[in-house]
């Protein structure tokens, strides 16, 4: 594999970001913003370098063929002019998934049938034997993407989702993937510096998802670290050169971890899901770098800074069906619940706002709050102005990230 178009999907309203993400890890590639992902030319060692690096991509995809198709006949065809040989032998496995937006064809099932015949029937003819299909742990994942008339086979450079780091094994009932808690982050400008975002505070931290990239990002991790991913499994990453470089990738990824140089904060009124974050910051080897409590967001006192640092609170608290953060006097009517459990009681954010200009607003530098919603009236309910408004996507879920200056005076009146 020489240079080839390679495309990140990622979450709707994360394509700047990531193109920015991207560009900074390869300042030589051209890169494009697209609709749903960003797309470059790149070889090898971009690949290994983007499954390791990125925290806002889905996954990193190399496009292998590309063309018009009127039925299932013609993805065959598209699929057969791909030598299969340079990517498999008959002991690989394989897996073909398969997306569509305004497609003709009347079955995906059957389109990704004939891509699997297509790669099959080409090692048989070559090789007397055929591989074998695996839906749970494939060798080589493909994926097919078709559009009204044309389509595009993708190689899944990286098999799992890139969300999954590898620490993630205690959660509630609805976690943050850990790419959008990255994409909030980075769109508040969070960069892990007293100079870019200062100390940060998530008071409904869940099983830790903020906190813990956040952390991995003051500490120089790369999110990759802890994780397989399926490249390295296909032929064309296993040269003993490509090897080499892959583990001197790995070397140069762990010499630049480093001490944060802010304090990181994080409590849920949930003492059960302070002990599940504390148990993934461990794994994620962030633990020394967080300061967790149980404690409630209506009541917890703002963490003391050190002098001149500002504060960040990036939280995604509970809303619908999705989580629940119960203050003491709730708690008191129902069972405890975490921010990953249950729903918003109705005075949750007045309260909350409220708790907030007590305990958080006061000179410069102060503190900042980003809360991911999808009420577009939030700042309305907490009698907060929100400074900045950015679309997000919580899976299918249309949000805003609001920010709001917690500085003497920003409030509005009951």
């Amino acid at each position: 594999m020489s240079q080839a178009p390679l495309f990140l999907p990622c979450a709707a309203g994360v394509e700047a970001l990531l193109a920015d993400e991207v560009m900074r890890l390869l300042p030589d590639a051209r890169v494009e913003a697209l609709r749903g992902g960003v797309s470059l030319d790149g070889g090898i060692a971009d690949v290994m370098r983007l499954n390791l690096e990125s925290r806002l991509a889905q996954r990193v995809l190399i496009e292998v063929a590309h063309g018009a198709y009127r039925n299932e006949d013609d993805l065959y065809a598209l699929a057969r002019g791909v030598d299969w040989r340079l990517w498999i032998t008959p002991r690989h496995t394989l897996r073909v998934d398969t997306t569509a937006q305004h497609s003709p064809l009347r079955s995906l099932n059957f389109a990704a049938l004939r891509i699997k015949d297509a790669v099959c029937d080409l090692l048989r003819e070559a090789t007397g034997e055929r591989p074998s299909v695996d839906t749970r742990r494939p060798d080589l994942q493909l994926v097919l993407h078709l559009g009204p008339q044309d389509g595009t086979l993708y190689v899944d450079s990286s098999g799992e989702s890139l969300f999954k780091r590898g620490w993630r094994e205690d959660k509630g009932d609805a976690p943050l993937k850990e790419t959008l808690a990255a994409a909030m982050l980075a769109a508040a400008g969070w960069r892990g510096t007293p100079e870019s975002g200062g100390a940060l505070h998530d008071p409904c931290c869940g099983s830790g998802t903020i906190a813990i990239e956040a952390a991995q990002i003051a500490c120089g991790m790369a999110p990759g670290m802890l994780r397989r991913f399926a490249f390295e499994r296909l032929l064309p990453f296993a040269p003993a050169d490509v090897r080499d470089r892959w583990k001197q990738l790995k070397d140069d990824a762990t010499a630049r971890v480093h001490a944060s140089e802010v304090p990181i904060f994080a409590s849920d009124v949930s003492f059960r899901m302070v002990d599940f974050a504390r148990r993934n910051a461990e794994r994620a080897g962030v633990a020394h770098a967080i300061a967790f409590n149980g404690g409630d967001a209506l009541e917890r006192p703002a963490p003391v800074l050190p002098p001149g640092v500002p504060g960040t609170l990036m939280l995604n608290p509970p809303y619908g069906e999705r989580i629940e953060a119960l203050g003491k006097a709730a708690a008191r009517r129902t069972p405890r619940a975490s921010a990953e459990d249950r729903s918003t009681p109705p005075d949750f954010f007045a309260r909350l706002a409220a708790h907030w200009k007590r305990a958080y607003t006061g000179p410069a530098p102060g503190w900042t709050a980003w809360v991911l919603s999808p009420d577009m009236k939030l700042p309305g309910a907490m009698r907060l102005a929100a400074s900045r408004r950015v679309p997000m996507w919580n899976g299918p879920i249309e949000c805003r990230l609001f920010r709001f200056d917690l500085v003497a005076g920003s409030m509005r009146s009951p």
